[in-house]
């Protein structure tokens, strides 16, 4: 089974896609938040043959939904009309920070990955985690 998974942001959307046993995640690509996103998503859904999709769910350090989650509600919701795939949401509490530590060394004295590249890799620490959890 191939897998999608998303962190939703509110200026980008990072997306990561699974092998297609589903036991691996890889960083793959970012959308801009926003009108066409979801068409977006849906083209590479097609284009991968994705069937399920592991969405982050985002709360604060106390384990609460925070203020982007209302967002990604309505974003799941959305995704799930549109696609008609199973959405499932999976915790992705500091899968940003995750997803920097990953890149500490690869780059020189003041050079940093771009932004785009940790939104992919945080997908991919969200969907790694999901398919982790969910090994048969």
């Amino acid at each position: 089974m191939k897998f999608l998974g998303i962190d939703y942001g509110t200026k980008r959307i990072g997306l990561a896609t699974s092998d297609g046993g589903g036991s691996m995640a890889f960083p793959h690509s970012t959308v801009k938040a926003g009108p066409g996103a979801l068409a977006a998503i849906d083209e590479l859904i097609q284009k991968e043959g994705v069937e399920k999709i592991v969405l982050g769910e985002s709360h604060n350090f106390k384990g609460e939904a925070n203020a982007v989650m209302e967002d990604i509600a309505e974003f799941k919701k959305d995704l799930e009309e549109l696609t008609q795939l199973p959405v499932v949401y999976e915790a992705e509490f500091l899968s940003s920070a995750a997803a920097a530590r990953q890149y500490e060394g690869d780059f020189g004295r003041g050079e940093k990955p771009s932004q785009e590249k940790l939104d992919a890799s945080a997908a991919a620490v969200i969907l790694q985690s999901y398919l982790d959890k969910n090994k048969k």
